[in-house]
């Protein structure tokens, strides 16, 4: 495996793990440590920034299929936030 090849495994690790951390803390999957429903839009939302900043600070550094893949799962993560932030008592 070329170091290219590596370092673009790891990117999509780190933007997979951080979509699976911001699902969990806006109750969408399980926390599979504790088999709990975890809901904490905060944390959500930090975590829904970290990847803007990668995607900025990666911004021209990127495949194109890095590039959709990060896209796709900003989109995802944001939509889920506004679905569960309208679920938020006014």
């Amino acid at each position: 495996m070329s170091q290219n090849e590596k370092q673009q495994m790891l990117f999509i690790q780190l933007i997979s793990s951080l979509h699976g951390a911001a699902l969990m803390q806006m109750g969408k999957m399980k926390n599979p440590q504790t088999d709990t429903l975890d809901r904490n839009l905060e944390q959500a939302e930090l975590t829904i920034a970290m990847l803007d900043m990668l995607k900025e600070r990666t911004k021209n550094n990127l495949s194109s299929e890095e590039e959709k893949f990060v896209t796709t799962v900003i989109s995802e993560v944001k939509l889920n936030y506004v679905d569960e932030k309208a679920k938020e008592p006014k």
